[in-house]
């Protein structure tokens, strides 16, 4: 495989998880986890460029919030492939959001400097190293995600669903939601039955009948704007299930058309001027080859 001389540009899409159980802690600390996630079709993006030593920029609306010091996630992806590049991150999505826009980045890196340079990408363990939610941003499809995240099983085709995210600008510690936690031994997440992948409102069903998000009691202890968020978004028109993804403070709202999920974010945006909101298709094949 041959590099690029040209720039090359990776987008970085939000991951959503649609649920996520804690099943139990490793004796290392480190919590397991059993998640179903998706991709929305909105997300940041990062440019490689040629360059003789590696350098970022940080561009776009959500930009502001991030510095290019060496520990950004960005850099870390990129001297793990060992290679020179001038980095462009633009970002569009918050900052510590619980849509791994950070890990999204990382996996976006990874791509744009394998493309641009020609190598492999890293093996499972470095990648891992780099964040629990990296491997599943690199593989960047719908799939269960289970383990400390690096045990990625593929989901079957989804019924057509759109989505809208809504955060309040509120920061949500994540160490402070997983100590706040209560119970770390939960049920896993069920097979998903076929008869739940006929609709959109067949699988917002099965979610909400059978799955949950283990992080968003604790969560919503540290910040009660989250409850107002949930209902919120609960009470748009169409709204199938709305849910906290990851450890907040992102929520999402499922709804089965394009019409009542952008009706339901210029409905929020109105209403909630100082939340981050967007709608978006949820991606339904691999994004990347």
């Amino acid at each position: 495989m041959t590099g690029s001389a040209a720039p090359v540009s990776e987008f970085a899409p939000a991951k959503v998880n649609l649920c996520l159980h804690v099943t139990g802690r490793r004796a290392d600390g480190y919590h397991l986890l059993d998640s179903l996630v998706v991709f929305a079709e909105v997300g940041d993006r990062v440019t490689a460029t040629p360059a003789p030593g590696l350098a970022l920029a940080i561009e776009g609306p959500e930009g502001a919030a991030l510095s290019a010091d060496p520990d950004n996630l960005v850099l870390r992806a990129a001297r793990v492939m060992g290679a020179g590049a001038a980095l462009t991150l633009w970002k569009a999505l918050p900052v510590a959001s619980g849509i791994g826009g950070g890990s999204a980045d990382a996996a976006a890196t990874l791509r744009a400097v394998a493309r641009l340079t020609g190598q492999a990408l890293p093996d499972p363990a470095a990648v891992l190293a780099l964040g629990a939610d990296v491997p599943v941003c690199l593989q960047g499809h719908p799939v269960r995600m289970q383990g400390v995240g690096e045990v990625l099983t593929p989901l079957p085709a989804l019924p057509p669903l759109w989505m809208v995210l809504a955060n309040p600008r509120v920061p949500v510690s994540t160490p402070k939601v997983f100590a706040a936690l209560t119970s770390r031994d939960n049920p896993p997440v069920l097979a998903l039955p076929t008869e739940a992948l006929r609709s959109a409102n067949a699988f917002a069903a099965w979610l909400a009948r059978e799955t949950r998000n283990d992080l968003a009691a604790p969560a919503r202890q540290l910040a009660p704007v989250l409850a107002d968020v949930e209902a919120a978004l609960a009470e748009t028109s169409g709204c199938l299930l709305a849910r906290m993804s990851g450890s907040g403070a992102t929520y999402f709202g499922l709804f089965p058309g394009p019409d009542q999920a952008g009706a339901a974010a210029r409905h929020l945006a109105a209403s909630h001027p100082d939340w981050w909101i967007a709608e978006a298709p949820v991606q339904r094949c691999p994004a990347y080859a």
